[in-house]
């Protein structure tokens, strides 16, 4: 009669997600642009109306721009509205200036 080998023994073991980030260039460049996209939208979220900051979120950061993605049409307008003072804020703040693009995205 066969005995059934332990598959526990073949899989190796899993490295800690916050170690396995650093090992990884481009996983490391990902929780950069994680960490830079929160801290802006930390940074332009007091100039927010205080209704409207639930449903407005940091999104994407790249070369060509940050996003923030907004919950519906009429949170987008009134963010295009706000993008000078957002701007304003970002250069006061020192960040590299970067276009803000607003998308739309239902939660």
């Amino acid at each position: 009669m066969a005995t059934a080998k332990s598959s526990m023994s073949s899989v190796p073991l899993g490295l800690p997600l916050a170690r396995a980030l650093d090992q990884s260039a481009s996983l490391a460049s990902l929780t950069r642009r994680l960490a830079q996209s929160n801290a802006r939208y930390a940074a332009v979220c007091l100039h927010l109306p205080e209704a409207m900051r639930s449903l407005v979120r940091p999104g994407p950061i790249d070369d060509e721009g940050w996003s923030l993605l907004a919950s519906n049409a009429a949170v987008a307008a009134k963010l295009r509205h706000l993008l000078p003072r957002l701007l304003d804020t970002m250069r006061e703040q020192g960040w590299p200036e970067l276009p803000i693009r607003v998308h739309i995205q239902a939660r």
